[in-house]
């Protein structure tokens, strides 16, 4: 009986094994239809490096970001060289016996404990801020790359718009970066110079078009 379960279970594997071999596409074989599928796509690409280089609210926003964090690093490496200071002063004064109590030399202590807590909250605080500045940015950004693509698609008709950050090796004819550029700047400019409370360029395009 064992024997017999043993060639039955045998003669199952060399089915499902032909079964799989007959199904499976050989790995020389190309893949039907392939050209076929492409054929007719109308792909084009994006240097997003350029287009934030040379998109005018990317470039303006970015250096207001940039000017902040320099102010923030600044301030922040200006009370930590504070700190610093009235530490090595009251090291200076307690090894001096230079307070009249253990409660002076105490209080003293706490002092300098609640200015190092509040250097950490302002740390902490500022990055916060610019981290969610620089999020509302990129948020802005896509937006205002979504809406203007999706009215620029609607005469070129792409198939396909990509990232050449993803892509390998691509024809330069396929490349819109430039002429993406200069829509975006021209609708930026528009928006821009229409006075009004400030807000995304993708929400600014919407209000013109209503």
């Amino acid at each position: 009986m064992k024997k017999n379960f043993r060639v039955l279970s045998l003669m199952a594997v060399a089915a499902l094994m032909a079964s799989c071999n007959n199904q499976a596409p050989k790995m020389d074989e190309p893949v039907a239809n392939s050209e076929e599928a492409l054929e007719g796509l109308r792909i084009a690409y994006i240097e997003l490096d350029s287009l934030t280089a040379q998109y005018e609210f990317a470039k303006t926003t970015s250096a207001d970001l940039e000017k902040k964090g320099t102010n923030a690093r600044n301030t922040i490496a200006q009370k930590s060289k504070q700190l610093e200071n009235n530490v090595n002063n009251f090291q200076s004064k307690l090894q001096n016996n230079g307070f009249t109590s253990r409660e002076q030399a105490e209080n003293a202590q706490a002092a300098l404990q609640r200015e190092q807590n509040n250097l950490v909250a302002l740390q902490q605080r500022l990055e916060s801020e610019l981290a969610n500045e620089q999020a509302k940015f990129l948020e802005a950004f896509q937006d205002s790359l979504d809406s203007f693509l999706a009215d620029y698609n609607k005469d070129k008709q792409y198939d396909l718009i990509l990232n050449k950050a993803a892509i390998l090796h691509a024809s330069t004819k396929w490349d819109i970066t430039q002429d993406v550029i200069n829509g975006m700047n021209k609708r930026y400019k528009k928006t821009a110079a229409v006075p009004a409370k400030k807000v995304e360029p993708a929400k600014k395009a919407a209000e013109q078009k209503k």
